[in-house]
C-alpha cells in the first residue's frame, strides 16, 4: 500500500475515489453480465449451425451417392467475397456475417450431370454456414478477452481499490480525530497555566 498523507484534503480525496469506484463497480457488474450471456449466445449458434452442417452432410452424401460420378464440384465454383458488417455487443464493436459472393466457374450443360447443379448450391450453402461460423468464433475471441479485462477491474475495484480505500479513509479520520484531541487537550493544558500565571500575579 502506498504510503498515505494524513490531511483533510487527503481524506477528501480519497473518499472521492471510493465513492467513484462503488459507482463504477455496478457498471463493470452488469457487462460482464452481458458479455456471458452474450458469449453464451454466440456459443448457441455455433452448435446449432453446427448441427444443421452436419445434418446437411448427412443428406447431400447420401443423395449424391445415388448419382456415383466422380465430379469436383469444388472445381465449379470459387468464393469472391465474404460479406461483413460492424455491430455493437456491450460496447464492443464485432464483425456480423453478411453473406458470400461466390464466382461461378463455366461449365457444359449437356455435359454434366442434372444433380450438379444441386450439387453447387448445396456446397455453397456448407461454405456459407462454415464462414459464419467462423465469424462468430471471432466474435467470441472478442468478447471473451473483453470479459477476461472485466472480470480483472472487478477484482482489482471489489479486491483491492475499495478496501484501499476505505483503510485509508479510516486511518486518516484515526489520525484527524486524535489531532483534535491532542488540540483540545494542549488548549486545557495552555488554559490552566494562563489561569495560573493570573491567580500568581494577584497574590
Amino acid at each position: 500500500m502506498a504510503k498515505i498523507r494524513l490531511t483533510k484534503n487527503e481524506l477528501k480525496k480519497q473518499k472521492e475515489a471510493l465513492k467513484r469506484y462503488t459507482r463504477y463497480l455496478p457498471t463493470l457488474e452488469l457487462k460482464k453480465t452481458q458479455l456471458v450471456a452474450e458469449i453464451r449466445q454466440i456459443s448457441r449458434q455455433i452448435d446449432e449451425i453446427r448441427d444443421n452442417i452436419g445434418k446437411f452432410e448427412k443428406e447431400i452424401f447420401q443423395w449424391v451417392a445415388v448419382f456415383g460420378e466422380d465430379i469436383d464440384v469444388g472445381s465449379l465454383f470459387s468464393v469472391e467475397k465474404v460479406e461483413t458488417t460492424s455491430g455493437n455487443i456491450a460496447g464492443i464493436d464485432i464483425e456480423i456475417f453478411e453473406d458470400v459472393i461466390f464466382k461461378d466457374e463455366d461449365y457444359d450443360l449437356f455435359e454434366t450431370p442434372l444433380w450438379v447443379d444441386r450439387g453447387i448450391e448445396a456446397c455453397k450453402e456448407k461454405i456459407r454456414l462454415q464462414l459464419k461460423i467462423r465469424t462468430l468464433e471471432r466474435q467470441m475471441e472478442v468478447l471473451r478477452e473483453e470479459l477476461r479485462v472485466t472480470v480483472q477491474r472487478i477484482n482489482l475495484f471489489d479486491k483491492i481499490k475499495i478496501p484501499e480505500a476505505k483503510e485509508n479513509i479510516r486511518i486518516i479520520q484515526i489520525y484527524l480525530g486524535d489531532e483534535r484531541t491532542s488540540e483540545v487537550v494542549r488548549g486545557k493544558i495552555s488554559k490552566a497555566k494562563i489561569e495560573r500565571k493570573k491567580e500568581a500575579v494577584f497574590l
